[in-house]
């Protein structure tokens, strides 16, 4: 009476020859292996055999790492140093400078040898008979690796990492500032700036005071279970001067439409924007008896001057077309766009026009039109920003201008179901106690 290890080995021979296939003769030894666990491990199944062969070590668990089995090579794992090349850093591993030249040639177009930067992670895969370099793999990014390929073929391979998103959500109170309350709830500074995004319309941080508070729907990208950045903000809710105040990010399936909303599906950004710079501070007001300090006289200043540094970007305040860019005169380098029927303006002093600004170019809210200069009559650098109402010059920063309005069309219904569902999510969300 045979043994189950004589009945796994058995295998009766005729006259005829018996040829084995690979195949037959990997299961052959699997049975052997399988046979031996079960003489020594009784209490193992024959229907757990694979988990059991693997659990007593006898089947090395795959190491799975970019596409490969890292149990088959030899790993050397690095970050890059400060002026090193691809050329020094692979000699150490066979691969000669000739190899390296054709490979730059050929993977030029997926990532360029010449663009790896140091203190960016990469791995070496050695083949562990020869020691020799067989594959470089590169991670500029947390969002996807590069694989050069050295085995002969000299060429590179980009691949992305899957990205998670996943919703989150954070409540707040504020007790010096929005950034100090993102620093003690441990979120990053660029949640604040999308927060500040989202709210913009309605609430005024820079006056918000002590005890308010607020509530956050967003998203954060994910790979490998672990955070690559800040997604998108989904909804916000403030509480700043005793209003309540929504917004709600919506973008239409036919991206016609996106942005934020208030809850009437009014757009959160204003129709103009605050100042056409991030300036330092006024330095000249609209003033129809001010002397000029270069002319030295009575000269009336139909605009609001913003000082800022040399450079420094201006940005349009309002969609519309441009009309003028040019030079001429006192007013050096500038820009006029018209936003529409009603309103106009005009940037002067410029030290150059941003690419592409010209006569007849549409240009949307808040983009760069040029940038910060001394050019024309100015005693340094600063932008004159003047600002027509039906023809008629008049002091933008005493303008009650009008607000955007509301969404209409096909989209509206959609967003209000969006609306409704971000909405239910923020009000469950309790508040911290207050101060």
């Amino acid at each position: 009476m045979r043994t189950g290890l004589q009945n796994a080995l058995f295998v009766k021979i005729d006259k005829r020859t018996l040829f084995l296939s690979l195949g037959s003769l990997t299961g052959l030894l699997l049975c052997l292996a399988a046979s031996i666990v079960l003489m020594t491990h009784p209490d193992l199944s024959m229907g757990s055999g694979s988990a059991a062969l693997v659990e007593t070590g006898l089947v090395k668990q795959p190491n799975m790492r970019y596409g490969f089995d890292l149990n088959r090579f030899e790993v050397v794992q690095g970050a890059i140093k400060r002026n090193e090349v691809l050329s020094e850093l692979l000699s150490e591993y066979g691969i000669s400078m000739t190899e390296v030249s054709k490979l730059n040639e050929t993977a030029a177009d997926v990532f360029p040898t010449n663009k790896l930067l140091a203190g960016k992670d990469y791995t070496i895969l050695l083949d562990p008979n020869t020691h020799k370099a067989q594959y470089f793999v590169y991670e500029p990014s947390a969002l996807f690796y590069v694989v050069y390929d050295l085995t002969g073929e000299t060429k590179a391979y980009r691949y992305d990492r899957k990205v998670d998103i996943i919703q989150k959500q954070a409540v707040g109170t504020l007790k010096t500032s929005l950034w100090d309350a993102m620093d003690e709830l441990k979120l990053p500074n660029l949640l604040a700036i999308k927060m500040e995004e989202a709210l913009r319309n309605s609430s005024d941080f820079f006056r918000a005071q002590k005890g308010e508070r607020f509530k956050l729907l967003y998203t954060e990208k994910m790979v490998e279970g672990k955070s690559v950045g800040i997604g998108q903000v989904l909804a916000a809710y403030a509480n700043f001067g005793g209003e309540d105040a929504y917004s709600f990010w919506f973008e239409s399936e036919d991206q016609e439409v996106q942005g934020y909303y208030d809850e009437n599906a009014r757009p959160m950004k204003k129709a103009f924007l605050k100042a056409p710079v991030e300036f330092t501070r006024i330095s000249s007001r609209f003033n129809l008896n001010r002397f000029h300090p270069i002319l030295k006289r009575v000269k009336a200043h139909l605009g609001t001057d913003y000082a800022a540094p040399q450079g420094t970007p201006i940005l349009a305040i309002a969609d519309g077309v441009v009309v003028e860019a040019t030079r001429s005169g006192g007013n050096g380098i500038y820009v006029k766009i018209k936003h529409d029927a009603v309103y106009t303006s005009q940037y002067l002093h410029m030290c150059r026009h941003a690419q592409g600004i010209r006569p007849g170019v549409h240009v949307g809210q808040g983009q760069v039109i040029g940038y910060v200069g001394s050019t024309g009559l100015a005693t340094g650098p600063h932008v004159c920003f003047r600002f027509w109402k039906n023809g008629q010059q008049v002091d933008f920063l005493q303008e009650k201008l009008p607000r955007p309005e509301p969404m209409t069309g096909p989209h509206v219904e959609a967003f209000f179901h969006v609306r409704d569902s971000l909405k239910q999510a923020l009000d469950a969300m309790a508040l911290p106690p207050a101060p």
